[in-house]
């Protein structure tokens, strides 16, 4: 582990602020509802080029980067886990939304629930209820 100044970077480390979700200026508007549309969340602040949603300290943002173009071609390097309290209800309301389904609910070995999604760039979006 590298030290610095003879603490772990680690130590330094409190939590998580938040992730950050880019997409094309051209494909904002479609990742934007589905966010808020399709998936009910409220935004923090919502103008054109950025959208974003508090959940306690954390923050999940939706942003255009000038150097995308399209949606992403290789959607396992990101998944976003929103905890939810009812995977079912969360996933038939999506569904009625217009969301894009890849797994329906289903309980997992460790005891919670899951259904998993797609956001219009493409990048997976689980619904995730803990035990």
């Amino acid at each position: 582990m590298i030290a610095v100044g003879g603490a772990s970077v680690r130590s330094m480390i409190d939590g998580l602020a938040g992730v950050l979700v880019f997409t094309s200026k051209d494909r904002f508007p479609e990742m934007r509802d589905f966010y808020v549309d399709v998936l009910g969340l409220t935004p923090r602040s919502d103008r054109f080029g950025f959208v974003n949603f508090e959940f306690g300290t954390q923050r999940l943002t939706v942003a255009v980067h000038s150097e995308l173009a399209e949606a992403n071609r290789d959607p396992l390097h990101i998944m976003i886990n929103l905890r939810c309290n009812d995977v079912e209800s969360a996933y038939a309301a999506a569904m009625e939304r217009g969301a894009a389904a890849l797994r329906p609910p289903q309980s997992e070995k460790w005891g919670g629930k899951i259904a998993t999604l797609q956001d219009p760039d493409g990048n997976i979006v689980q619904l995730m209820q803990l035990p």
